[in-house]
């Protein structure tokens, strides 16, 4: 028999896969999209999640690779959109199947490939993730990361300024930004979400308050120019990350407050916490579900729970 916040977390999850399909499920299907965002630079849509692809006289740059059963299509389209130029690096944004689909193939063919390193150590070992109730094997040697950081860094590739760095404990533990000063391009990942709450991943390391954190990490690089490239989704303004940051700091301190009150995840999902936010982002029960545990694992820093 499941206790009670396995039970919560298996029908929140049923009930959202039956009520409102994933974007990322979404996105496995349908043709690859490609979309410029600059005279080098483009992304695409419909491998898993997006792809931000910029190209150079060295070689190609791929932040994220796609889920690895659209890898092959992929990998043929960046060939064709960039006149056959080799993929000389690939960057992870966190260790989920739906960015890294393409390590396998270009970790064979030789690319650097770049992450943080909790996202190194993740792709390494078997994970199991419940509120999918689906385990992940690990890569093969080839397929891993190949240079890691843990905090920011600054650096040219193919003459193109690009900033990367850590996006703390938030959808994961390992999320990375990658930024493209000349464009105003940001690359948030799965930190940022359209069309869905953002989920904290507590089984490696998120929490909604660190989504928290993150968002306004994000919306600080940014301007109102900036063209903001979520792991999933169309892309997006700073209004939308501005709208994102706005709702979970209003989650982190209902949810909170509930908490304290001896309020478990049904209750909250029956009070309507979310209802003023669910016109925009969708059914609440994976995202309360998953905030609820993930809150637990950081109930010291929320204070008066225990």
């Amino acid at each position: 028999m499941l206790c009670g916040g396995a039970a919560t977390l298996s029908l929140a999850s049923a009930a959202w896969a039956q009520q409102r399909p994933s974007p990322h499920a979404a996105s496995h299907s349908g043709p690859l999209a490609p979309t410029r965002l600059g005279e080098r630079l483009l992304v695409i849509a419909g491998a898993g999640g997006n792809v931000v692809v910029l190209d150079s006289p060295e070689g190609v740059l791929m932040v994220n690779g796609g889920a690895a059963e659209r890898s092959g299509e992929l990998l043929k389209m960046v060939g064709e959109q960039m006149g056959g130029r080799r993929v000389h690096t690939l960057v992870n944004t966190d260790w989920h199947a739906e960015h890294t689909g393409s390590n396998e193939a270009l970790g064979q063919g030789g690319a650097r490939i770049l992450a943080h390193e909790h996202t190194k150590q993740y792709l390494r070992e078997e994970m199991f993730v419940d509120w999918q109730n689906r385990r992940y094997k690990p890569l093969s040697a080839k397929a891993l990361p190949t240079e890691t950081f843990l905090t920011s860094a600054k650096t040219t590739f193919g003459g193109e300024r690009m900033e990367y760095g850590h996006l703390g404990q938030a959808h994961t533990d390992g999320d990375i930004y990658v930024f493209f000063p000349g464009p105003n391009v940001l690359v948030a990942g799965d930190v940022l979400s359209v069309g869905a709450y953002p989920i904290a991943d507590y089984t490696s390391g998120g929490w909604l308050g660190g989504l928290v954190t993150a968002t306004k990490t994000l919306l600080d690089m940014t301007n109102v120019d900036t063209r903001i490239v979520p792991g999933v989704g169309a892309v997006q303004t700073r209004g939308h990350l501005q709208a994102q940051h706005e709702m979970l700091v209003a989650m982190r301190d209902r949810l909170g407050k509930m908490m304290r009150q001896g309020m478990g995840a049904p209750d909250m999902i029956a009070s309507g916490v979310t209802k003023d936010f669910d016109a925009k982002w969708g059914s609440p029960d994976l995202f309360v579900s998953t905030a609820y545990k993930g809150l637990w694992l950081h109930v010291r820093e929320l204070g008066g729970v225990v």
